[in-house]
């Protein structure tokens, strides 16, 4: 176990990458859905809010009351849905890596410090290892938050922005204590950039004709994120 992760290193190892992506990716998701009433119809898998329809799979579901989650892939109710898709494929993934949140059935979250970030981090780290667009987490009941993820074209898609770059990389970073290095490179792994590694630092070029460097301090944690137009060969 992680000294600074409620979650296995397996986990942290196979989650971690995505985390930069998938931070930005979340936040094109979150101004996409219009705020307001949701409704889901699973047996269609059709969630429903403020007016906008979208093609949803079932992630799981979390139990405020033991600080519990049950995938839905294990949940009596909906074991036996087309919607429970996303939470069998996390399943597979978690077989195949050996990762023991995505394959028991009940993942006790109660020793945390924060249960409720812990449970929004295993919905993240979904998320992430699918390749999803987004993850919707609500209230369905006074104990009980459904976890859910998109699977519908309508969504878009979040590309690099040299300006919000160095947020996004931090906030990825900030997801598990030590994983930096690997957040930033498989940022730019997500997106396809060229790379470039050197002692302590990643570089990439941008589709927007700009290049970054990012550097690690002593300590693994990203020291600084610098995001510079390209005047010609970028430097090696």
């Amino acid at each position: 176990m992680n000294s600074n992760s409620p979650f296995s290193d397996a986990f942290v190892r196979l989650t971690e990458p995505h985390a930069a992506w998938g931070a930005e990716q979340l936040e094109t998701f979150n101004a996409f859905l219009p705020t307001g009433p949701w409704t889901a119809d699973l047996d269609r898998c059709i969630y429903r809010q403020a007016g906008r329809d979208l093609r949803i799979s079932i992630l799981g579901s979390y139990d405020e009351s033991d600080a519990s989650w049950l995938w839905g892939w294990a949940n009596p109710g909906f074991r036996d849905m087309p919607a429970v898709g996303a939470a069998e494929a996390v399943r597979q993934f978690g077989h195949t890596h050996g990762i023991r949140e995505f394959t028991e059935e009940l993942v006790d979250l109660s020793a945390c410090a924060d249960p409720r970030l812990a449970v929004e981090t295993l919905a993240f780290g979904a998320m992430g290892v699918l390749g999803a667009a987004g993850y919707i987490g609500v209230q369905a009941s006074p104990d009980a938050r459904l976890y859910m993820v998109p699977d519908d074209p309508q969504v878009p898609w979040a590309a690099p922005d040299p300006v919000t770059l160095p947020r996004i990389l931090l906030t990825g970073a900030g997801v598990h204590a030590n994983a930096a290095h690997a957040v930033v490179a498989g940022y730019f792994g997500h997106h396809a950039l060229p790379q470039r590694h050197g002692p302590g630092r990643i570089s990439a070029d941008l589709p927007t004709g700009a290049t970054v460097e990012v550097s690690f301090d002593d300590a693994g944690r990203i020291g600084s994120v610098e995001v510079g137009a390209i005047s010609g060969p970028a430097a090696r």
